[in-house]
């Protein structure tokens, strides 16, 4: 193929940079040879010549050359993605033409930052269909949280997903494992949050709350050790950074493997004996399908959080019911 060729830039792509856009849909093109292509000319957008920087607008037709079209990525780099697809494939709960649902690791971040060698958001590109985009991100999980993730596999799914989650039409049903036994055995806390520095924190006073934004979370317990732990189903109303994580030790019962909120006393937990890290996993995710009826996706406990519930006995097939939660 030797030939130009004209892409229309769609509603999900609206507003980002074009950069972004060719390394989306032409990830072979480096970012040295894009801006070659852009200081010779043969890339417009919307017929004129444009920066890397330059913001999209939906509909906005991009002309791109057969240098780009033709471009083979660097063995490394489709090795790399080879493994990722590999690695993906083996982690998908549910899927079909619009959507992804996946059991996202502990300890995998979702997005890209600083030290990071790896994200969940580089790694989907490598699921993406013939001719189509990567795969979208719509909501977000903790790097150190495991548990039901998805990904929309076209705009159309990535708007009506979206939607959802900001009307807050879903249900997110998360495990736990508390050091202590919250008290009461269930309940809603309504406890606004406000970040400080790298952490949430529980707004206590009049100027606190004044930058914190309302954060609602139902729970109950569904077993637990005498003072020792307790197997908790938590409901996020809301959906703030760290939420359950900050509520749980609000309630004086932070998560096991807390390292950020968890407490720096003396435990009579098994350490040796139960799983390592963060005790939080996002189990169940129960929204409506971008087309028709309900997606209800269901994620296993990851194998340290296994250990942790065969340790103390607890039931793994719990099905905690919220239908009265929020009465």
């Amino acid at each position: 193929m030797d030939k130009l060729s004209t892409h229309t830039v769609t509603e999900d792509e609206a507003g980002i940079r074009l950069d972004r856009w060719f390394k989306r849909h032409f990830p072979a093109v480096s970012h040295g040879a894009l801006q070659k292509l852009m200081r010779t000319g043969p890339v417009r957008v919307g017929g004129k010549r444009a920066e890397t920087s330059t913001r999209l607008e939906a509909g906005q037709e991009i002309r791109v050359p057969p240098q780009a079209v033709n471009a083979s990525a660097p063995e490394t780099k489709k090795q790399r993605m080879a493994q990722d697809a590999v690695r993906l494939k083996k982690l998908i709960l549910f899927e079909d033409d619009d959507i992804i649902a996946i059991n996202k690791p502990a300890g995998l971040a979702v997005q890209g930052g600083t030290g990071l060698k790896e994200n969940l958001d580089d790694m989907v590109a490598s699921l993406a269909q013939q001719g189509h985009s990567k795969p979208k991100l719509v909501h977000r999980l903790d790097r150190d949280t495991s548990g039901v993730l998805l990904l929309a596999r076209n705009a159309f799914a990535a708007a009506k997903l979206t939607e959802a989650f900001r009307l807050r039409d879903t249900q997110k049903i998360y495990w736990g494992v508390t050091q202590g036994v919250p008290k009461p055995v269930k309940g809603k806390i309504s406890a606004p949050l406000y970040k400080d520095g790298e952490i949430m924190k529980v707004a206590q006073s009049d100027e606190e709350d004044e930058y914190a934004k309302s954060a609602t979370t139902v729970y109950q317990i569904v077993e637990s050790v005498i003072k020792l732990a307790a197997f908790v189903a938590l409901w996020p109303v809301t959906g703030r950074t760290h939420q359950l994580r900050v509520h749980m030790a609000y309630l004086g019962t932070p998560l096991i493997g807390d390292r950020l909120y968890g407490n720096n006393e003396p435990s009579a937990l098994p350490v040796d004996e139960i799983g390592k890290g963060l005790h939080l996993h996002a189990r169940r995710l129960i929204l409506p399908h971008p087309r028709r009826g309900i997606i209800d996706v269901v994620a296993p406990l990851p194998p340290d959080m296994r250990q942790t519930w065969t340790w103390f006995g607890f039931d793994t097939n719990a099905e905690p019911d919220f239908s009265d939660a929020l009465k």
